[in-house]
């Protein structure tokens, strides 16, 4: 699991244009399997346990309006110079947290390479 979780990691922080951090919990316990960051004071934990909060309401609010077959796929939040890309695993249980920076980003890449490794994070962990 660790060798995975570790590709995946250079492959995003190699692979996506300005990668800030990236980490994979698991979304009922809050629990993280693996964190990794570019910028010294940028916390990928604690960033995904907030957002991890952000999923669970998200959640609650669809059971809430009884809206049938709908699951969360993932949530973008555009900041002043940075873009938080939150991705559900295909499973509904582990939460995959993304930083860039806005202006070197390429959304289309940065989801085409997270959506390879969404579907293995269901089955691997």
């Amino acid at each position: 699991m660790s060798d995975f979780l570790n590709q995946f990691g250079e492959d995003l922080q190699k692979n996506v244009p300005g990668f800030i951090a990236v980490s994979v919990a698991e979304i009922q316990s809050g629990m993280s399997y693996f964190s990794l960051s570019d910028v010294s004071d940028f916390d990928p934990e604690l960033a995904s346990a907030f957002n991890l909060e952000v999923v669970k309401a998200k959640m609650n609010a669809i059971s809430a309006l009884g809206l049938k077959n709908q699951i969360v796929s993932d949530i973008m939040i555009t900041l002043t110079s940075q873009i938080h890309i939150i991705d559900i695993s295909d499973n509904n249980m582990y939460m995959i947290y993304l930083a860039v920076d806005s202006t070197k980003a390429n959304l289309g890449m940065t989801k085409s390479i997270l959506n390879k490794y969404k579907k293995e994070i269901a089955s691997k962990l």
